[in-house]
């Protein structure tokens, strides 16, 4: 009755996970002959019929390359595709969907803008700022960058509560620094960054950012104006949609300064034997023939998350986080990490005398699916002083009994210690 107040005062409605369950057919599946529990959504969510559905209905109804094609299928493969694009920049708030570039995931977007800015942007002596807690997705990239050019790369740290040192920011931000890349929300911590005041202190120095969002746009409503990051990316498996799709935000008077970085068909406007005339954003960043019925079908998992309600979403995901924590506080042994509120998506957690590894197989054992290791961010574990950790990661389809199964799943690891 309270949680059903807080949110008509709030303005959204609760989710009901057990009927958005019957909508992601292969949570039907069971594991050593028990319900499947599915903790590892950071790392990829299940796609739901919806989008299976528009998967199918592309490559059987319309299935055809876009742009320049004359005949039926084309023209509506083309429509769809583009009104994909659409899509993506209403549910991340662009300007104009010429800032929207569609990718096969947010690694080859960070690559595109890291060896873009390599190439025209970064020089000898120049610096990119990343944080402590970035995937290796948005560090070896910049890593490489500043390699070849002979540049420095300079590192925000965090706290021993997982949050970064921003009060440390300016002082690291000179008028050598060509950009910051950061991270929206941890992928181990859950730390969700105070972006919006991150990007407001580069841009005073006149610094551009890049954010990476693959942790962010499921869990939260995203708004790229409001954020004013210069670039933004993002995965569609981790949002409901099919892998090889994702989604590079780029400023409409970034993305008409910088160069292509890859050459082909479909990103030219004419071309001759000595020169070629590139076309304008975006097209000018899509070489070859993308991942068109994914792009088609990362319409229809935004469509479905829209559906559900993205202030749903959040409150529903921060309570199962909350709950997991309460429940892993009340088992001796366990050490979570991250910050002890306002954590998005995911809790890590370590048992004292076992290896992440044997935890993951022992509750795998149990029809329960996590994360283990170093989860693409050897830093933090450093940091942290820690070989990897267990990580249970959230979806929309996620439930209280789901918490207490990993919760009692744990304790039982804890009594054969």
């Amino acid at each position: 009755m309270v949680l059903t107040a807080l949110a008509e005062e709030k303005g959204f409605k609760m989710i009901n996970a057990e009927k958005i369950r019957l909508d992601f057919p292969i949570l039907e599946e069971k594991v050593g002959g028990k319900p499947l529990v599915y903790l590892d959504n950071a790392a990829t969510t299940h796609k739901p019929g919806a989008v299976l559905d528009r998967l199918i209905e592309f490559y059987t109804r319309m299935n055809s390359n876009v742009h320049r094609g004359v005949h039926s299928l084309s023209r509506e493969a083309s429509g769809a595709y583009e009104g994909a694009r659409e899509t993506v920049r209403s549910f991340i708030g662009a300007r104009s969907a010429k800032e929207v570039i569609f990718t096969r995931g947010t690694t080859d977007g960070i690559n595109l803008i890291a060896d873009i800015f390599r190439e025209t942007v970064i020089n000898a002596g120049d610096e990119v700022l990343v944080t402590e807690m970035e995937h290796h997705s948005n560090l070896i990239p910049w890593q490489a960058a500043c390699a070849k050019k002979g540049a420095v790369l300079k590192v925000l740290p965090f706290d021993g509560e997982g949050r970064l040192k921003t009060d440390e920011l300016d002082g690291m931000l000179t008028d050598k620094t060509r950009i910051m890349a950061l991270s929206y929300i941890s992928n181990v911590l859950g730390t969700e960054n105070p972006v919006k005041d991150i990007v407001r202190t580069a841009r005073s120095r006149g610094v551009p950012v890049l954010v990476d969002g693959a942790q962010a746009v499921q869990h939260i409503k995203v708004d790229v104006r409001e954020l004013d990051c210069d670039f933004f990316v993002f995965s569609g498996h981790k949002m409901y949609a099919p892998t090889g799709i994702g989604v590079l935000y780029g400023k409409k008077e970034w993305l008409d300064r910088l160069s292509p970085y890859r050459y082909g068909g479909g990103m030219v406007n004419s071309v001759s034997l000595d020169r070629s005339e590139y076309a304008e954003a975006p097209f000018k960043f899509e070489a070859g023939t993308g991942s068109l019925a994914e792009a088609v079908s990362l319409a229809a998992a935004i469509g479905y998350m829209d559906s559900i309600g993205m202030e749903g979403i959040k409150e529903h995901e921060r309570r199962l986080s909350e709950m997991l924590c309460e429940r892993l506080a009340g088992i001796g042994g366990v050490t979570v990490y991250g910050p002890p509120s306002g954590r998005r998506g995911v809790v890590s957690f370590n048992l004292e005398g076992a290896h992440p590894y044997d935890v993951g197989t022992l509750l795998d054992k149990m029809g329960i699916a996590v994360r283990t290791g170093t989860h693409c961010a050897e830093p933090v574990m450093k940091r942290l002083g820690v070989p990897g950790t267990v990580r249970a990661s959230f979806a929309v389809y996620n439930t209280e009994k789901e918490i207490e199964k990993l919760a009692g799943g744990v304790k039982k690891i804890r009594a054969i210690l």
